[in-house]
């Protein structure tokens, strides 16, 4: 059985774009949740989520995995972006944008079956 920092490694390295969020996508359960995911949607690209309300260990982890206390944070790459300002203002500027679609694009040239030269 894999430890809760383990699954968290885990997901964040299966997932080229992933949101530890209150709630989901469709139903945030808090402000900045609905505001972080609402700029990642506007990027036009599929991402993975993770409703920290519904696994309580990944809550009680993750900000000591991260060092980041708070949620929502967002992962791409494997690597921290950040929370609700911290996105908002990107998406704000273009560069959340350029940044998940890059992701999406790596992703997809690196999906299972595709054969590599």
């Amino acid at each position: 059985m894999s430890t809760t920092v383990e699954n968290i490694q885990r997901q964040i390295g299966e997932n080229p774009i992933l949101i530890y969020m209150k709630g989901t996508p469709q139903l945030p359960q808090c402000g900045f949740s609905a505001q972080t995911v609402q700029a990642l949607m506007a990027c036009g690209e599929r991402f993975a989520f993770v409703n920290v309300l519904d696994n309580p260990d990944i809550r009680a982890e993750l900000p000591k995995v991260a060092n980041w206390p708070t949620f929502p944070q967002l992962w791409v790459d494997g690597e921290l972006v950040g929370g609700c300002d911290i996105v908002v203002e990107m998406h704000q500027s273009g560069e959340l944008e350029k940044l998940v679609k890059a992701a999406a694009s790596r992703a997809q040239a690196e999906e299972p079956g595709d054969e590599k030269q």
